[in-house]
């Protein structure tokens, strides 16, 4: 008598680069238990995709075409809260990846990692367990443990998501009117953004705002 055979889990992809997708799509559809069921660039096309195909499992990006992924990932956790979602990023997970647990996902993977490290994440998110590398682990367990803190002046730990958001998008050279158009908010809600980050970061003018934003930014993408 033949057994029967097992239903694939779903993976939803939202990803802004299509080569990545690509990859992922080949990746995932190799596993005997894996399946891709979408794909989408962009916070709101993933609301709806995901909405429709009700994946397992949804992999994000934190920098999407037009969104943010920490802002999707808290949207995923109110429409499907019993999504488990894996985040995949080039951005160093010592300034991200507690922000996206604390957003809703339950695991941060950089995309420097082997293919056979991104599929083990994958699984084991689906099984309902965090995923982390060894060494935030570690990191996490100490901070916890001892107590300790970390510096006032990161801004992974001192701004809000959206402050944070903004911040990183001035270090990629964009201005306020350019910013508030992929927020869809006014220019003076971006202005009072900075201002608070200035104020957070005791910085002195826009220039040195700039200055450190370009710096955090070029930070977050060392591989």
């Amino acid at each position: 008598m033949t057994e029967p055979l097992k239903t694939k889990r779903t993976v939803f992809l939202v990803d802004d680069h299509p080569l990545v997708r690509e990859w992922l799509i080949n990746l995932i559809n190799q596993q005997p238990d894996l399946v891709v069921c979408g794909e989408a660039e962009s916070g709101p096309q993933a609301l709806q995709g995901i909405s429709a195909r009700k994946p397992d499992v949804a992999i994000v990006d934190i920098s999407l075409k037009d969104s943010s992924g920490i802002e999707l990932i808290k949207d995923l956790k109110c429409l499907r809260p019993g999504l488990s979602v894996l985040v995949l990023s080039m951005h160093e997970e010592s300034h991200y990846a507690e922000r996206a647990l604390r957003a809703g996902a339950k695991g941060y993977i950089m995309k420097r990692e082997s293919t056979r490290k991104v599929i083990a994440a994958i699984r084991q998110v689906l099984e309902g367990k965090l995923y982390v590398s060894e060494d935030l682990a570690s990191a996490m367990a100490a901070q916890f443990v001892q107590g300790k803190t970390p510096s006032a002046q990161s801004p992974a730990e001192v701004l809000s998501d959206r402050e944070l958001e903004v911040f990183e998008l001035l270090g990629q050279g964009r201005g306020t009117r350019l910013i508030a158009e992929r927020l869809r908010v006014s220019v003076k809600t971006v202005q009072a953004y900075c201002a608070r980050i200035k104020e957070k970061l005791n910085l002195a003018s826009a220039t040195e705002l700039l200055r450190e934003a370009v710096r955090w930014y070029e930070s977050t993408r060392k591989t």
